[in-house]
């Protein structure tokens, strides 16, 4: 009987312990501020992982973001349907935003929710922007021809272009997210073609979020009890007592988000390129050829997951390639001309993106370009220079030097010039010891006059 009772009471303080685990368990906080890019999906992926490992109850991801890269976004929402965790987006602090791919990150959470004073929505693409214009078969009163007969169904359809295609796209995958968590579809259409966006309250009337909470704190509470639904499985939430974890990017999210910077990316392969120049100009130097390739390969590296325009880099090399040969072959500032401004028109065009974050600033390439000029102008001042200094060695610093006969015979003698003998030819004898002017040279026969 003793035995029995021990039993019992082991079996029952394991589904104490395990119930109160359930109750306890941790929550994560993730956060996302500033422009969605690599490190941002790197970040959230690395951490969802852990989450799982950990067995977190819920992760919390808070979001003040103007938006980001497509392909980051698209990483972000996969790893975000992909869970068995259940995912928290919370647009907080107050005057945070969830603007373009944070519209679809928070369709895609399995909770969403914003703080007072928060907004999200114009999920317009940002590479087309909002032109203004009709979307294909809604052509509008002015477009239609005056005093024309034709009928509403008899208006001709304009053919589907390549704007129109990436917002179909674009529609269709945020309505596809919205189906998917019971959200307003029709709103997020309307996000997406009309650039619509939506302060939290009326977030919450149009059935975009679920609630709104004031921080994190009053989020957990509001959280408790709530059944979700995760992988096909109710969760039921329990996270009014539970420790929270904000977990911060590791060393390789950091890393990767200096690299992804694009005006860091940019001066890292400058870096990289005139390192190798400077190398290949003095071979056996070793520290600027390390140094620039180290960069030159970390700064591909970056440009591999950046939206670039490779026309805008073929430009950028094009005029580095023509700087550095007007310094080693000068031409009068032909090359350098041409080498600045493809230099500066490539890297304007070198990122092929208007999203916030994702741009090099126009102060770095003015700088860039200037000290370029500056560097070029010196080296044609000094070249220019040089030319009108005077022969100072070689047989062409003897013409017009002065040196005396010391012996002479008809036409041909021989003369001492700067402490060296010659042979020397005149038109005319003349007496040894006259002082002389060097007028030619040929060979090792100078040409001279009497003085």
């Amino acid at each position: 009987m003793p035995i029995k009772k021990f039993v019992l009471l082991i079996i029952f303080c394991l589904i104490a312990t395990t119930v109160n685990g359930e109750k306890n368990g941790i929550v994560y906080l993730l956060e996302l501020k500033g422009a969605i890019g690599p490190a941002s999906s790197d970040y959230i992926h690395r951490s969802l992982i852990k989450a799982k490992e950990e067995k977190v109850t819920v992760v919390i991801l808070r979001i003040d973001t103007p938006g980001g890269l497509d392909s980051s976004m698209r990483e972000i929402i996969q790893d975000i349907l992909a869970s068995t965790i259940p995912i928290v987006t919370f647009v907080a602090p107050g005057g945070a935003r969830a603007a373009s791919a944070g519209t679809y990150i928070l369709f895609a959470s399995h909770i969403s929710a914003m703080a007072p004073g928060t907004n999200l929505g114009a999920a317009t693409p940002i590479q087309i922007g909002v032109t203004g214009r009709s979307f294909p078969g809604s052509r509008s009163k002015e477009e239609k021809r005056p005093n024309s007969d034709e009928k509403e169904d008899e208006v001709p359809k304009e053919k589907p272009t390549v704007e129109d295609k990436v917002v179909n796209d674009a529609v269709a995958y945020i309505r596809s997210l919205a189906q998917v968590r019971g959200r307003n579809a029709e709103w997020a259409e309307k996000a997406v073609r009309e650039a619509a966006s939506l302060p939290a309250e009326e977030a919450l009337r149009e059935r975009v979020i679920d609630f709104i909470a004031e921080d994190i704190k009053d989020l957990l509470i509001k959280l408790d009890g709530r059944k979700v639904s995760v992988q096909n499985r109710l969760v039921d939430l329990k996270t009014l007592d539970n420790p929270v974890k904000t977990i911060v990017p590791d060393w390789r999210s950091e890393f990767l988000g200096i690299i992804t910077n694009p005006n860091i990316a940019y001066i890292l392969m400058l870096i990289g390129i005139y390192g190798l120049i400077l190398e290949f100009y003095n071979p056996g130097v070793l520290v600027p050829g390390i140094v620039g390739a180290i960069c030159l390969l970390v700064a591909f590296y970056a440009f591999q997951i950046l939206p670039i325009n490779y026309a805008g880099l073929a430009l950028l090399l094009l005029g580095i390639a023509l700087i550095v040969a007007e310094t080693f072959a000068p031409s009068f500032g032909i090359l350098g001309i041409g080498g600045m401004a493809a230099f500066v028109i490539g890297s304007i065009m070198l990122l092929d993106t208007d999203i916030p974050g994702f741009g090099i600033s126009w102060m770095l390439i003015g700088t860039i370009a200037l000290l370029s000029a500056g560097t070029l102008t010196a080296v044609m001042g000094l070249f220019l220079k040089s030319r009108l200094r005077p022969v100072v060695s070689g047989a062409e610093e003897l013409v017009g030097s002065n040196g005396y006969v010391l012996d002479w015979n008809g036409r041909n003698g021989h003369v001492r010039i700067h402490g060296e003998i010659w042979q020397a030819r005149a038109p005319s004898p003349i007496l040894s010891g006259r002082e002389i002017v060097v007028e030619k040279v040929e060979g090792l026969t100078l040409y001279i006059r009497e003085k």
